[in-house]
């Protein structure tokens, strides 16, 4: 059996932060992920995908995000189950908690943070009557290598933050890019909007809205989509290479469902008051997974949950210990080997 003091379900982006911010709590950390490999959706689903709200980072891709979290975490030697799906809980005597996997693998500590994003999930398809034979023929629901689009005609549709993100992206890359959109306004950020704006002003963008992709055309590959204004009966057929409807995940919990905890719109419900603790003491979500009045699913919202649950996690594991914030330092954080680690900033407490 693996033990451990803070075992993470999920590791994604709040995953991996809760990693460094319970090492510097001294507390070791064990992560279980259904992925091959760490990361979650930044890895799995949009690696090259641009990201604009992380802290000092005006702009870095999904995937050296991961890439710079992995190494921050190092000092501290976290495990990782990964391939595996965190299938039971079982909650012992002693307080602490059991989670087998669907592979068998028995993991125990007396901290168990559920980070899974948005559980396992799938693309929200549109209701096209051909869509599946274009399946990877010129059809796809996420973009793992912009490349792929390198000199390419692409038509992208959706109205939220990822075909936003993406169009601005990919202006750059394919040789024309057609956004359309069901309504005239957007669900993405403000900043995503005006540059979409301004792109299709200078003339690197087709921007068409309200309206919706009626039909697919192609024999062995897509060669062209059927696009319809809102109000008009008539409809263009619009030359394409690719693409790519981009209208969310559908989530789903999968066995964390079944464990007890208080659910609500398939996310698991805290108490974001304090530390982001479920109904079940000794239980958190943090991240995408959880809801509370005012969330918010940003990666940034998830780190500072992360950091919070570290928290409280250590006054749960040691209640007569006084926890005591000293200073910030420049000195580097120690690993779990004693061993001295120079990191860009690391905050330093004492425990008395």
């Amino acid at each position: 059996m693996i033990k451990t003091d803070i075992l993470i379900i999920g590791a994604g982006p709040t995953g991996l932060f809760a990693v460094f911010e319970a090492g510097l709590l001294k507390l070791k950390c064990h992560l279980i992920d259904a992925l091959p490999q760490a990361g979650g959706q930044c890895s799995e689903i949009y690696p090259k995908k641009p990201i604009y709200d992380i802290p000092g980072f005006p702009e870095v891709l999904a995937g050296e995000l991961v890439d710079n979290l992995m190494e921050q975490i190092k000092p501290f030697q976290p495990g990782f189950t990964l391939g595996e799906r965190a299938e039971t809980i079982v909650k012992l005597e002693d307080d602490s908690f059991v989670v087998t996997t669907n592979k068998g693998t028995r993991h125990n500590a007396p901290i168990v943070a559920i980070a899974g994003g948005l559980g396992s999930f799938e693309p929200r398809k549109p209701l096209l009557e051909n869509l599946a034979k274009f399946e990877d023929k010129g059809v796809a629901y996420i973009i793992k290598d912009p490349e792929v689009y390198r000199n390419k005609k692409v038509v992208i549709a959706g109205g939220g933050d990822s075909a936003l993100d993406w169009s601005i992206f990919l202006a750059d890359v394919a040789s024309e890019v057609t956004l359309v959109h069901r309504r005239n306004e957007f669900r993405g950020a403000l900043d995503s909007v005006e540059k979409v704006q301004h792109l299709k002003d200078a003339g690197k963008i087709n921007l068409m809205t309200p309206a919706e992709i009626v039909g697919l055309n192609g024999k062995d590959h897509l060669e062209s989509v059927v696009i319809r204004k809102t109000g008009d009966d008539s409809a263009i057929n619009f030359e394409v290479d690719n693409f790519i409807p981009l209208f969310g995940l559908s989530p789903k919990l999968g066995p964390i469902g079944d464990w007890g905890l208080e659910i609500e719109k398939n996310a698991i419900k805290v108490d974001n008051t304090l530390d982001y603790q479920t109904n079940i003491p000794g239980i958190y979500a943090i991240g995408d997974v959880n809801t509370y009045p005012g969330k918010l699913k940003l990666i940034l919202c998830g780190f500072h949950e992360a950091t919070l649950m570290c928290q409280s996690a250590y006054q749960r594991i040691f209640p007569d210990k006084k926890y005591v914030m000293k200073y910030t330092t420049v000195g580097g954080v120690t690993g779990f080997d004693g061993s001295k680690k120079e990191a860009p900033k690391a905050v330093v407490k004492a425990i008395e």
